[in-house]
């Protein structure tokens, strides 16, 4: 399998639309609450899709049990992360490490060998990535605390999307897939969360109801980003799917710096060059 230019154009468009509710997220004053209202849409805008496509092959099912647990991890990672450091700063790191450990678990687990020229490709992206969070601009909070809770979530990123690109394979049908997971997925997420507010969940219910448009905006670009992923894994090698959908962290850097005031760096700049000569090089590879 090859990455060719339609599969990349996809894929950035995909890292576009995962910057952007990551963004949304951030962006809010209750990021616990935001990241359940965008999942507990997912059931409302995964539901019809369910209904037209179909369910997944058996064979897929164990992928997606194991799925939805390890996303269940990721997002409190993810709002905890949030809480604790900017943007700029988490998302890169999340984002920049995942792709690496997903490039050695899939050498592994899936038998993809990767050329040397899609290694430097990786290696370029992930190093810019992590360059962009790691700028001095970039901290903001309490960057110990968001650290921790960033890498950690690359380590969860990077198993899920092993588990997602061999599931996704094994259903035969990538919209599928992605429409099973999104219906399942929020619920115990969205549960959790509610139960945590105790006595508070009556002004938890209006907040959301002030934000269901927001939220449903980011329902929508969390299910198209995830969607094309995992289409692309169907079409060319995991990893350097996952490595090309880092690139959300550009348009991360670019959101938090004109949406959310973030101060954007020239060592975010170095690391953005890195970013483009990885893309290159992926294709080229």
């Amino acid at each position: 399998m090859a990455l060719s230019w339609p599969v990349v154009a996809a894929v950035l468009f995909g890292a576009l639309l995962h910057a952007s509710w990551n963004a949304l997220i951030k962006g809010g004053t209750d990021k616990s609450l935001d990241t359940a209202l965008i999942l507990g849409l997912g059931m409302v805008v995964a539901l019809p899709v369910v209904a037209v496509v179909g369910l997944p092959a058996r064979e897929a099912w164990p992928y997606l049990a194991a799925s939805i647990v390890v996303h269940l991890g990721y997002y409190i990672a993810l709002v905890s992360a949030y809480r604790h450091g900017d943007l700029g700063l988490t998302y890169p790191v999340m984002r920049g490490l995942a792709p690496l450990l997903v490039a050695c678990a899939s050498a592994a687990l899936i038998g993809e060998v990767l050329p040397l020229a899609a290694w430097f490709g990786l290696m370029a992206i992930s190093v810019g990535v992590v360059g962009v969070g790691l700028s001095r601009s970039a901290l903001g909070g309490h960057p110990g605390k968001a650290l921790r809770y960033a890498l950690a979530n690359a380590a969860i990123i990077a198993l899920y999307t092993v588990i997602d690109g061999l599931g996704v394979r094994a259903a035969g049908h990538a919209l599928s897939y992605v429409a099973t997971l999104f219906l399942f997925e929020g619920l115990p997420y969205f549960l959790l969360v509610m139960w945590r507010r105790g006595e508070q969940r009556p002004q938890a219910w209006r907040y959301m109801a002030r934000r269901w448009k927001l939220g449903l905006a980011g329902t929508a670009a969390s299910f198209g980003s995830y969607a094309i992923a995992l289409w692309a894994m169907t079409q060319a090698p995991v990893a350097t799917v996952a490595a090309l959908r880092e690139t959300s962290v550009l348009f991360a850097a670019a959101l938090g710096t004109l949406w959310l005031k973030e101060d954007f760096g020239a060592l975010r700049a170095a690391g953005t060059v890195l970013v483009l000569a990885g893309v290159l090089s992926l294709r080229l590879a």
